[in-house]
C-alpha cells in the first residue's frame, strides 16, 4: 500500500510540475509574441523641421503706428473776391515760393490806382507850393497842414489799392506740391474760397503715440525707421525732433514727432505708417523663429532634439543589444524633450530666448502639435518656417 500511494503521489507531483511548466511557458511565449507585435506596431517617427538656436545682434526698438503730416501744408485761398482771369499751374505740379498760381481780374483796381497816383502827384505839387508860400508868409499854417494831410491821405489810398491789386495775384506761400484743382478761368471766387492744396513733402513729419512706460527710452535725435504698406520693402529714415511734454490723461500715452527724409516724395500726408525708434545700444540674444514656441497658459515651451536612440544600441554587444534594446524602446531615431523657456523681445518672425536654452541646441520649429516627451522624430528641413527680422508683405 505504501508503494502504491508513493507512486500516485509522484504522478500527481509530476503532473502539477508539468502543468506549472506549461503555464509558465505559455506566458513566456505570449509575452514574446506580444512584445514582438508591439514592436512591429510602434508609432512611426513624426516628421518635423528643426533649427539651431544661435546668438544674433538685436537693435532695441520701440514700435508704434503713426500718421504722416506735411511740414508745411495749406489750402491756398484768396483774400479778396474776383473773377478768375488765368490759372497758371497744373494739378499735381511742384510750385516754388512766390510763384503765381491764379490771376484774378484787376482791371478796375488798376484804373483806380492810376487815378490815385495822379491825385497823389497833384497833392504833392500843391504841398510844395504851399511850403514856399508859407515861408513867404503868404498863407497861414492851417492851409499848409491841410495840403500835407491831403497828400499823405492820397498816398495811403494809393498804397492800399496797390496792395489790393497784389492780392489778386494768388501766389504759392512756400515750396511744395500742388493738389488737384477745380478752378477755371471765368469762375468767380469769393474771399476765402479754396483754390488748391499745397503740401511740402520733403522732409515730412510722422506723429505717433507711445505708452508712458517708454518715456525714458525716447530721446530727441534718436533714429526712426518708417515703413508703409504702400511701398513694401522700402524703409524711410529720420530722427525724433520733438516730444510732447504732457501725457494724455485718458490714455496715458505721450506724442512723439519725427522728421523723415522723403526725397522721392513717395510718402504723402495722411498716410499711416509703422514706426520703429532705435533705443539703446545693440544687444545679443539667443534667437529662434516664433513658430518654435508653444505658447501655453502655464508657460512657454520648446521641443529640444535629444539623440537618445544611439546611446542604448552600443556598449552591450549585438547579441544582447537586439533582444534587450527593443524591450526598452531603443531606436536610431532621435527623440524630443519639452523644455520651459523665458522669452524676451520679438522682431519680425523672430523671438529672443532669455532662459532655458543654450546656443547650439537643435529646436523643433514646426510639427509640435503631434509631439510629447520621448516622441521619436524624423527631421525634414526641406521647407523651413520664415525667420525674417524685418518681414514685408508678399504678393503672388
Amino acid at each position: 500500500m505504501k508503494n502504491v500511494m508513493g507512486r500516485r503521489l509522484a504522478v500527481v507531483l509530476v503532473s502539477m510540475a508539468l502543468l506549472i511548466g506549461l503555464v509558465v511557458a505559455w506566458n513566456l511565449i505570449k509575452a514574446h509574441f506580444m512584445q514582438k507585435f508591439m514592436a512591429m506596431n510602434a508609432l512611426a517617427p513624426q516628421t518635423v523641421s528643426t533649427a539651431v538656436a544661435e546668438y544674433s545682434s538685436w537693435q532695441p526698438q520701440v514700435k508704434s503706428v503713426g500718421s504722416l503730416r506735411a511740414v508745411h501744408g495749406v489750402e491756398v485761398t484768396t483774400q479778396v473776391g474776383g473773377l478768375v482771369r488765368e490759372v497758371r499751374f497744373q494739378s499735381g505740379a511742384d510750385a516754388r515760393a512766390g510763384e503765381p498760381l491764379v490771376q484774378l481780374n484787376a482791371d478796375p483796381e488798376i484804373a483806380t490806382l492810376k487815378s490815385l497816383t495822379a491825385q497823389a502827384h497833384y497833392a504833392r505839387l500843391t504841398y510844395d507850393r504851399d511850403v514856399l508860400q508859407y515861408k513867404a508868409q503868404a498863407i497861414g499854417k492851417a492851409v499848409l497842414d491841410a495840403a500835407t494831410a491831403n497828400w499823405h491821405s492820397l498816398e495811403a489810398q494809393k498804397a492800399s489799392e496797390a496792395a489790393l491789386i497784389a492780392e489778386m495775384t494768388i501766389r504759392a506761400p512756400f515750396n511744395g506740391r500742388l493738389g488737384i484743382t477745380t478752378v477755371n478761368p471765368g469762375q468767380y471766387l469769393k474771399a476765402g474760397d479754396s483754390i488748391v492744396t499745397l503740401q511740402s513733402l520733403d522732409p515730412i513729419y510722422v506723429d505717433f503715440r507711445l505708452p508712458q512706460g517708454d518715456l525714458s527710452r525716447i530721446k530727441v535725435g534718436q533714429t526712426v525707421r518708417v515703413t508703409a504698406d504702400a511701398f513694401p520693402g522700402s524703409v524711410f529714415s529720420g530722427r525724433v525732433t520733438s516730444i510732447d511734454p504732457a501725457v494724455d490723461t485718458s490714455t496715458r500715452n505721450f506724442e512723439v514727432e519725427a522728421t523723415i527724409g522723403n526725397p522721392q516724395r513717395q510718402l504723402k500726408p495722411g498716410m499711416f505708417v509703422d514706426t520703429a525708434v532705435e533705443s539703446g545700444a545693440p544687444q545679443r540674444y539667443l534667437t529662434l523663429p516664433e513658430t518654435a514656441i508653444s505658447y501655453n497658459p502655464y508657460g512657454d515651451t520648446v521641443f529640444v532634439v535629444r539623440d537618445q536612440g544611439q546611446g542604448q544600441g552600443q556598449g552591450k554587444g549585438k547579441g544582447k543589444g537586439k533582444g534587450k534594446g527593443k524591450g526598452k524602446g531603443a531606436t536610431s531615431d532621435p527623440t524630443v524633450q519639452q523644455v520651459f523657456v523665458e522669452l524676451g523681445p520679438t522682431r519680425g518672425d523672430q523671438v529672443a530666448v532669455l532662459k532655458g536654452l543654450s546656443a547650439g541646441e537643435q529646436i523643433v520649429t514646426s510639427g509640435q502639435l503631434k509631439l510629447k516627451n520621448g516622441t521619436r522624430i524624423a527631421i525634414n528641413n526641406s521647407v523651413q518656417p520664415t525667420s525674417n527680422p524685418n518681414p514685408a508683405p508678399q504678393e503672388e
